[in-house]
C-alpha cells in the first residue's frame, strides 16, 4: 500500500511504537491534532536560530549517486587564516535576532495569555544567551534546517536535521536543539532522534558523523556524546523495520497507556468507546464473573508454588526425582538459562576469527563455543566467566 512506500521519520516511528491506532489517525486518515504551546514554541525557536545561523553555513561535500564525495571550493575555506573573524562579521546582531523573533511568534496552543506571556520572555531570554554564545565561540555549520532521505537497508527514511556542524578533525557533528525543561546526558546516549540523524547525514554526506548532540537551550548546554556504534544503530534499525512491516500489513491496534490523557483521538477511539446501554448489564455479568475467576486463579498459583515447593524440598531430603501419586507420576526437571555480556565476549574473541560468524545475542551459540576445542582453553574459561548462569527446577507430570 502506498503509506508502506513512504519514508518514515523518527516522529513516525515513535507515534506507532507509541499507539498504531494513532499513527494511522494521522497518517492515513489525515486528522489533525490541537495546537500546543510547548509545539508553537518550538517551531518559533527553530525558525529563528535557523535564521541566525544560515549566514555561517559553508555547504559541505554530498555524497554523489556512486558514494564519490564530490568537494567544493568552499570545503577548503573553514580552516584558512581569519575563519573565525569572518564568521563573527556574518553573524546578524542580536537586535536584527529579536526582531526575527517577534515576527515569527505563533500564539496557537497556549492555554492562557499569562502562559503565552511566560513563554515569549522565555524564548527572548533563550535567544540572547544564544546569540552571546555564537559571538564568543561562532560554530562551523555546514547545514541548518536540513532535509535528509536515505534509503537504510531496504526501508526508506527522512529527517529535518536542525544543524550540521565541522567538527576539528575534520567529521561532523549532528545538533538537535531541544526547548525542553529538563535534559541529560542520558537522553543524548539513547536518543533514537539522533541515531536516525546520524544514518541520515552518513549517507548524504562524504565526511564522517563524529560527535551526536542534544542541545539544551534553556541552559544554553550542549550534551554531546560519539556517534553510535553498530549494536545502537542495530537495535534502532530493528524498531524501525517493525513499524515498516506493522504498516504493510495494516496493523493498527489501539495500545492504551499513559499516553492516553494527552491524545486527541480518546473520542474515536474503541479502547475508550462506551458500551451501549443494551449490552450493559450482560457484559457486565461477564466482567463480574472475569473478576471471579480471577481472583481464584491468583490463590490457585499460590497453592499450586507452594505444593510444588513442598516437593522439592522433599526430593532433595529424600534424594529422588519421581514421586508417584495415585492416578500420576511428579518427575523432577532441571532447567539451565545462561546470560552473557556481549561487549566482554567481543573483547575476549577479538583475537580468535573462528568464532567470528556466530551469533552474540545467543547465548546458547555462545555457550556451545565456550564448549568446543576451537578456542585455546584460557578463552573458554574466559568466555565462561563472563557468563551468568540460572539454574530452575520445575515439575512435570506423567501418566
Amino acid at each position: 500500500m502506498a503509506t508502506a512506500a513512504a519514508p518514515l521519520s523518527y516522529s513516525s516511528v515513535r507515534a506507532y511504537l507509541e499507539c498504531p491506532l494513532r499513527w494511522k489517525y494521522l497518517y492515513i486518515d489525515r486528522l489533525s491534532e490541537a495546537p500546543r504551546g510547548y509545539f508553537s514554541f518550538g517551531r518559533t525557536i527553530h525558525s529563528v536560530l535557523e535564521g541566525a545561523i544560515r549566514p555561517l553555513v559553508l555547504p559541505s561535500a554530498r555524497r554523489t549517486p556512486t558514494g564519490r564525495a564530490q568537494r567544493t571550493l568552499e570545503d577548503f575555506h573553514p580552516g584558512s587564516v581569519g575563519w573565525p573573524e569572518a564568521t563573527r562579521a556574518a553573524l546578524p546582531s542580536v537586535e536584527s535576532v529579536l526582531a526575527a523573533y517577534q515576527r515569527a511568534w505563533v500564539s496557537e496552543g497556549y492555554n492562557s495569555a499569562e502562559e503565552e506571556a511566560r513563554y515569549r520572555l522565555l524564548g527572548a531570554e533563550i535567544l540572547q544567551n544564544y546569540w552571546r554564545g555564537l559571538v564568543h565561540d561562532p560554530p562551523q555549520p555546514v547545514a541548518v534546517e536540513e532535509h535528509l532521505e536515505a534509503t537504510w537497508d531496504g526501508i526508506l527514511v527522512h529527517g529535518y536535521v536542525d544543524r550540521i556542524d565541522r567538527t576539528p578533525t575534520g567529521g561532523l557533528e549532528v545538533v538537535d536543539y531541544k526547548t525542553t525543561r529538563d535534559l541529560s546526558e542520558a537522553d543524548a546516549r539513547q536518543s533514537d532522534q539522533l541515531t536516525l540523524y546520524q544514518v541520515l547525514v552518513g549517507e548524504n554526506f562524504a565526511d564522517p558523523v563524529e560527535k551526536l548532540t542534544l542541545y539544551h537551550l534553556r541552559s544554553q548546554t550542549p550534551l554531546r556524546t560519539d556517534a553510535r556504534g553498530r549494536g545502537a544503530l542495530d537495535e534502532l534499525h530493528g524498531r524501525v523495520t517493525s513499524v515498516r512491516d506493522g504498516i504493510r500489513s495494516e496493523e493498527y491496534p489501539p495500545t492504551p497507556g499513559r499516553q492516553c490523557p494527552r491524545c486527541d483521538f480518546r473520542g474515536i477511539c474503541p479502547a475508550f468507546k462506551e458500551v451501549p446501554d443494551t449490552e450493559r448489564d450482560r457484559l457486565g455479568g461477564l466482567v463480574d464473573r472475569f473478576r471471579e475467576l480471577r481472583e481464584r486463579e491468583q490463590s490457585l498459583n499460590q497453592e499450586l508454588a507452594a505444593t510444588a515447593e513442598e516437593l522439592h524440598k522433599a526430593a532433595e531430603q529424600l534424594g529422588v526425582h519421581r514421586i508417584p501419586g495415585t492416578r500420576i507420576v511428579a518427575i523432577r526437571r532441571r532447567e539451565e538459562t545462561w546470560r552473557f555480556d556481549g561487549t566482554e565476549v567481543d573483547r575476549i574473541l577479538a583475537n580468535h576469527p573462528v568464532a567470528g560468524a556466530i551469533d552474540r545475542t545467543d547465548p546458547n551459540a555462545v555457550l556451545r563455543l565456550a564448549k568446543q576445542g576451537d578456542l585455546p582453553a584460557e578463552a573458554r574459561q574466559a568466555i565462561t566467566a563472563a557468563g551468568s548462569r540460572r539454574t530452575r527446577w520445575y515439575w512435570e507430570l506423567e501418566r
